[in-house]
């Protein structure tokens, strides 16, 4: 089976298909294929015993071995674009690689990109580089010492974070090989029941009269 798998990796069909698969979800959603919004954000994920270390790394913020794992997503929680670093890159290295990723697949129709306080002024530029208003979603100061408080937008790609968590393959990282890794964040998520399909492409699909399938959301 991996030979195959390796057979597509090759030929790109993974991506093709997923971008495919997401633009049905999008249309049954009455949205245009490509969106003019994304939100990213990183996520530092532990490696499993067995797992060279040369493909790792230590992210000393969260005190976390292992790699970091780069999403940038539309409004409606559809991946539109997956980087797969060692956990001790810095996210502006997992940033200007997403919007690369999102400004190549969405073309001139992307105008805005959403990003926590982890991304600097280097995404910032690269964004403008690529004709892309970045913008840094700050925590309001009235909300400071009340834990974790959703931020407006920005809450969906953490809800697509939690999803992909609920996958054992992605709870932990196993690939030896960081590119299969990558592939893993692209068709794994396929699988999962409706139930974890994000509540914003739920509540879209609903309002347009179609439910999206399971085997379309990834």
């Amino acid at each position: 089976m991996f030979y195959y798998f390796g057979l597509w990796l090759e030929d790109g069909l993974d991506r093709r298909v997923q971008e495919l698969l997401r633009c049905q979800v999008r249309e049954r959603a009455r949205r245009l294929e490509d969106p003019s919004l994304v939100i990213t954000d990183t996520q530092s994920i532990r490696a499993a015993a067995g797992v060279p270390r040369i493909a790792t790394g230590l992210d000393a913020n969260k005190r976390v071995s292992g790699r970091k794992r780069g999403l940038a997503v539309d409004v409606l929680g559809l991946v539109i674009g997956v980087v797969v670093l060692a956990a001790s890159a810095h996210d502006n290295a997992a940033g200007t690689a997403l919007l690369g990723q999102v400004a190549e697949r969405c073309g001139m129709r992307l105008e805005k990109a959403l990003v926590d306080q982890g991304f600097k002024d280097e995404v910032l530029i690269h964004g403008a580089l690529l004709d892309i208003e970045v913008e840094v979603v700050r925590r309001n100061q009235a909300d400071q010492g009340k834990g974790f408080v959703p931020q407006p937008k920005r809450w969906i790609v953490e809800q697509v974070n939690g999803t992909l968590m609920l996958h054992r393959r992605l709870a932990r990282e196993y690939d030896h090989r960081p590119d299969t890794a990558l592939a893993g964040n692209i068709i794994r998520p396929t699988p999962l029941s409706a139930t974890s399909i994000p509540v914003s492409a739920r509540m879209a699909s609903n309002r347009a009269g179609n439910f999206p399938s399971r085997s379309l959301i990834m």
